[in-house]
């Protein structure tokens, strides 16, 4: 068994874009979350071609209104300490005409707040200064290619890939932290090192390689197969050792057992480890340490992970990912099936959770992305 401090690890965080507080080795992910995503809205100016919230450009009818969103917020605060970090996306968040309210609402409330919104020409210098006044921690960016006719491709709107380079520049100008969110298809997997010379010219605090599931537009895209994507691990931990901003993963927490792998190949010793940035958020997966809660107000494990437990409408959200059926699933990996079941780094790792139903309609399926094959009779890490 491998620990640090007492705590098994082996992973990176799965979509954090928070500049705030880390999570120590007390918190409890089967009790609260460590972050929450808030749909607000379907609306949105561009059409990406990988879009999980299948976005439109008016909102939905039946999004949350103004008083079941600070009724959301409620819940999030009832969690307690520690308070999950909230992060505002969509479609695209600004297009809320009620979104500083809200947003000054959470930090009321104690809740830290993060944001993604689309990169269109009403992302201004000055709308970005008023995020910052109103005590947004870091803003999170998509560019999915290192020229435009590559990302503008991607996201279906021409000019949009020189409105993200400005984008980036302003946000650099106000000090603005800044997660770059770049896709991993068969589209763009090409180009990630184009992509990573061109981030090391911006002033960005991360980058998260979002790896392809293949929900709502993102089943016209292709994903990259399994040897792929242990190739594409291993040159991201190459990267992390000399990259000029952090790098991490999204939806491939196999990255997890790679990276552990090779720091203890390297010789690093627990403590050294426990230092490195892709030590944060070991063992969060869809559903443990996430929550994600529709702009119709459903509550999901994942945004990528389209399966409700309930909804804030009539159910509680502290309430819901405690107890309910789905979340205590995901909170107990030995309740995992196949492979993932049976794997020594299931309690770190766990395989992604949305992309076994997106294959299976299983969220406790094996991910048939990982190709790992765990060590007959091998003690869980």
């Amino acid at each position: 068994m491998v620990s640090i401090g007492g705590v098994s690890i082996g992973g990176i965080t799965t979509t954090l874009i928070t500049a705030g507080p880390r999570p120590s080795s007390a918190h409890d992910y089967a009790r609260n979350p460590m972050i929450v995503y808030w749909e607000m809205t379907q609306a949105c100016a561009l059409a990406c071609r990988h879009c999980r919230a299948e976005a439109m450009t008016t909102p939905h009818p039946c999004q949350l209104t103004n008083a079941e969103s600070r009724l959301l917020l409620r819940q999030i605060a009832a969690f307690g300490d520690p308070l999950p970090h909230l992060i505002m996306t969509g479609g695209d968040p600004t297009r809320r005409s009620d979104l500083f309210e809200l947003i000054d609402e959470a930090r009321s409330l104690g809740i830290s707040v993060s944001i993604t919104p689309s990169v269109t020409p009403e992302l201004t210098f000055d709308k970005l200064a008023r995020l910052k006044a109103h005590g947004i921690e870091s803003l999170g960016i998509s560019l999915d290619g290192s020229e435009a006719i590559r990302h503008n491709a991607v996201r279906g709107v021409d000019g949009c890939f020189d409105w993200t380079m400005e984008a980036l520049d302003n946000a650099g100008k106000l000090g603005l932290p800044v997660q770059v969110n770049t896709l991993v298809a068969q589209e763009t997997v090409d180009d990630l090192p184009a992509v990573y010379e061109l981030l090391k010219t911006k002033p960005v605090m991360r980058w998260s390689l979002f790896f392809l599931i293949e929900v709502g537009r993102g089943k016209t895209l292709q994903p990259i197969s399994p040897d792929q994507g242990e190739e594409l691990m291993r040159w991201i931990f190459d990267m992390t050792r000399v990259a000029p901003f952090q790098i991490k993963t999204t939806e491939a927490p196999s990255y997890r057992r790679v990276a552990l792998s090779r720091m203890l190949e390297a010789g690093l010793s627990s403590s050294e480890i426990k230092k490195a940035p892709v030590y944060r958020g070991f063992g969060i997966r869809d559903g443990h340490g996430i929550m994600f809660v529709s702009n119709q107000g459903d509550i999901y494990p994942a945004g990528f992970l389209p399966l409700a437990a309930g909804n804030i409408r009539r159910d509680h959200a502290v309430d819901i990912y405690r107890n309910s059926f789905l979340f205590r699933s995901l909170h107990s990996p030995e309740q995992f099936r196949g492979k993932c079941g049976k794997c020594e780094y299931r309690g770190l790792c766990g395989g992604s959770r949305a992309r076994a139903f997106a294959w299976y309609g299983d969220p406790l399926a094996s991910d048939p992305f990982c190709p790992y094959q765990p060590k007959a009779g091998a003690e869980p890490l």
